[in-house]
């Protein structure tokens, strides 16, 4: 008989649940994105987004259960990210989880949310601890995380290289409001970068000697020359716009996609991995998805866009392998919006 496993995730601006199956097979995946409330004000604000994921979740969860035709006394455990992310959301989340673990009787099982961006791969390509077997090389871009983890086994990860400053998100958002494109930034820089014909350059600060980031250097490179080029703070008479905009953005973005492939190809290499695994939002870009399927001689698994952005499958999948070993979580647990991983 299948263990189902019900996965909540409010870290941030999306109120998410979704069923998982022995920890691979995804019943359902259902999201309210809270982009539109948050678009107007150029980033997530905390205190809307706790406010919206209060009135979202419960029809959330009841659209997860009757998606996969199963109640929510149907589920073997209940898994909840509990951090890192924003207090206030996670907050909404983990109450919830609670409240449905000690109502009907089953494990509580506390999820980080980075190690959810892993275990959405085990969506996507069954039992990854046979083929290609551990250890893998994982890129983890999240919100403010930019982190390359070797995932030795389920559970067990070293953290080999993070961002020093703006995560690879935060720095595609900030590029995005520099150039006046729409919230949140890796999505609409993507878009407006189809078709640049490659005139324009950026730096990469490779970090030489180690395995970390650093995105702060770039943005303020691409403020420099929006200033210089009169698109910044507000666009010049006689600027052309439109054109300076799409090589600037497709610039941005080759710079670190570049950073970003070279790093994790190099951190696989180092720590003989037998794989690529990528997770998070930032993942969820054309470019660097294609770049590093190019540049590895190694299998890349990388989750279809939808499980690379925040959601609840990925809580549950990873719940699972936490449940099977028996790691509950007491009910007394709290969140931990900077809780680290590896």
């Amino acid at each position: 008989m299948s263990v189902n496993i019900l996965g909540i995730e409010t870290s941030c601006d999306e109120t998410a649940a979704g069923v998982v199956a022995d920890g691979r097979v995804l019943m359902s995946n259902v999201i309210s994105s809270q982009i539109d409330l948050h678009a107007k004000y150029g980033g997530v604000v905390p205190e809307l987004a706790s406010r919206q994921h209060v009135r979202d979740l419960i029809p959330v969860l009841e659209q997860a259960a009757t998606d996969a035709d199963l109640s929510l006394e149907d589920m073997d455990a209940i898994a909840v990210t509990y951090g890192p992310g924003l207090a206030g959301s996670l907050i909404t989340g983990v109450n919830a989880a609670k409240a449905i673990s000690y109502s009907l009787g089953i494990p509580l099982i506390g999820v980080n949310h980075l190690e959810g961006h892993i275990y959405a791969s085990w969506l996507t390509k069954t039992e990854l601890e046979k083929d290609p077997g551990f250890p893998l090389a994982c890129l983890v871009a999240s919100g403010g995380h930019t982190d390359l983890l070797l995932m030795e086994g389920h559970g067990k990860y070293k953290l080999v290289g993070r961002t020093r400053d703006d995560a690879a998100g935060e720095a595609f958002d900030k590029a995005a409001r520099i150039l006046g494109l729409g919230f949140p930034g890796g999505p609409e820089i993507q878009r407006v970068s189809a078709g640049a014909n490659g005139e324009e350059d950026l730096p990469r600060a490779w970090m030489k000697g180690t395995l970390d980031f650093s995105f702060s250097g770039i943005k303020t490179a691409l403020l420099h020359i929006a200033q210089d080029r009169g698109l910044y703070p507000s666009p010049e008479n006689g600027v052309d716009t439109e054109r300076l905009i799409r090589e600037l953005a497709a610039a941005f973005q080759e710079s670190v996609v570049d950073v970003l492939s070279a790093k994790l190809i190099e951190m696989a290499s180092k720590y003989k991995a037998n794989g690529l695994v990528l997770g998070g939002g930032v993942t969820a870009n054309a470019r660097l998805r294609k770049e590093i399927t190019k540049r590895s001689h190694l299998p890349v698994i990388i989750p279809p866009p939808i499980l690379c952005t925040d959601n609840g499958a990925m809580i549950a999948a990873c719940g699972y392998f936490q449940y099977e070993r028996g790691d509950q979580t007491p009910m007394n647990i709290d969140v931990n919006p900077g809780l680290p991983l590896g």
